[in-house]
């Protein structure tokens, strides 16, 4: 079996939009080859992430979690500066890992992830 490469490209679609779409190829259910507790040979491309469009007031309203694991260690931060420091593939990264399932496969899925601004 070989590895199938998708491409998405982000200019000027919306954050969710790309994110589910890259979640769904990533999860490969549209494969003939689909099974429930194996990785799919699936490899996603984003490309133009810095050109994503965020619709409305989301950019300083909406925030982007993370945490270390430590007691108190919950960051929230507008994604407005998320996307200043880490990049715009920091916030297409972490809505697809939202968005996939939440099991043992979930870190590898997403190490199938490359998001090129």
């Amino acid at each position: 079996m070989t590895t199938t490469i998708h491409t998405i490209d982000a200019k000027g679609r919306a954050l969710g939009r790309v994110a589910s779409e890259a979640a769904a190829l990533l999860n490969a259910k549209d494969s003939i080859h689909f099974v429930k507790n194996r990785v799919a040979d699936v490899n996603v491309k984003i490309i133009n992430a810095s050109q994503l469009k965020v619709t409305g007031n989301k950019m300083m309203s909406s925030t982007h979690k993370s945490y270390s694991g430590f007691p108190g260690g919950l960051t929230e931060m507008p994604i407005k500066y998320v996307a200043e420091k880490k990049g715009y593939s920091e916030l297409l990264k972490h809505a697809v890992l939202g968005m996939l399932p939440k099991n043992r496969l979930q870190d590898i899925r997403i190490k199938n992830l490359v998001v090129e601004e």
